[in-house]
């Protein structure tokens, strides 16, 4: 990307596709490191206006990928930031919030498993406590992983840690979050392209996220009248370590060429979807979902 993030350019050129991951699957839950090719998370291209000055924000699965694009831009406009993840995640956990300190905001790291409802409920205790308070819950953490046969090759095991992860989760913390958020404050939830054009080998996630969009749409209208906003950004193929540690190696390396854009998408260009939803320039947006998928349509 370049280093001017508004510089016109043809989007098909802007990246090339990530078709260098030359090994088989990287360990999950995949840490950015072992990528042959690491995503662009705008660490040279973002830059903030102050759309989110004073700002406290919870954003899971934080320390890569999406996250933690969504957790530098979040910081260059102004917000401190708690990163939730899984302890495997340490180092890239530990390089986002160096990025978050970078921007001159306060960076919060919490290890665990967010299919602990207790665990849960101490993310957003402490963003409380270190934060000062929260404005901005963003429920992106998530768990996917193909199956070529789909639903036979579907354990119980595997359908209940996507459940928890992508669905129970994203409940628990927002009924924590909830009696924290003041008027004005927003929750975000990372839906996806699958949610309305599921893969057969995807079977499970895709179902979560179809839930997502519909648990989004009906807190939106739940929580209007506390003067809280809830919506979505639903992306296409993103390359993110979670694609080379879920993926076969013949999938991975044709990722993202089916869209217009012939390419996939780079967490970089999620990031101002997200700021957009957080800050007060969507003030009259509720129950929304954005897609952020490479041209391809959101039925």
């Amino acid at each position: 990307m370049p280093d001017n993030q508004y510089e016109a350019q043809h989007p098909q050129d802007q990246y090339r596709t990530p078709d260098a991951q030359d090994s088989d699957r990287i360990s999950h839950p995949g840490i950015t490191g072992e990528m042959d090719v690491e995503p662009d998370h705008g660490e040279d291209s973002y830059h903030g206006t102050g759309r989110l000055n004073g700002k406290r924000a919870i954003i899971t699965g934080g320390d890569s990928g999406i996250g933690r694009a969504v957790a530098i831009a979040f910081a260059r406009e102004g917000a401190d930031v708690l990163i939730s993840y899984l302890p495997e995640e340490q180092d890239d956990a530990r390089e986002t919030a160096q990025l978050v300190e970078k921007a001159g905001r306060k960076a919060v790291t919490v290890p665990g498993d967010i299919r602990n409802e207790h665990h849960c409920a101490d993310i957003v205790a402490k963003a409380v406590s270190d934060l000062g308070g929260l404005d901005i819950l963003v429920n992106n953490a998530a768990y996917q992983m193909s199956q070529d046969s789909g639903l036979l090759d579907i354990t119980t095991e595997q359908f209940d840690r996507v459940m928890k992860t992508n669905l129970y989760a994203m409940f628990w913390l927002s009924k924590a979050a909830v009696p924290h958020m003041r008027p004005g404050s927003t929750i975000i939830n990372t839906a996806s392209i699958q949610a309305y054009s599921p893969s057969p080998n995807l079977l499970d996630y895709a179902t979560t996220k179809a839930g997502i969009v519909a648990f989004t749409k009906a807190l939106g209208a739940n929580l209007a009248d506390r003067g809280i906003r809830v919506n979505a950004v639903a992306p296409g193929p993103i390359w993110t370590p979670l694609i080379p540690a879920t993926m076969p190696k013949e999938k991975v390396q044709s990722f993202g060429e089916d869209t217009p854009m012939a390419r996939a998408g780079q967490p970089a260009e999620l990031a101002p979807a997200y700021v957009f939803f957080a800050s007060q320039e969507s003030s009259y947006i509720t129950g929304e979902v954005l897609g952020v998928t490479g041209g391809k349509p959101l039925a």
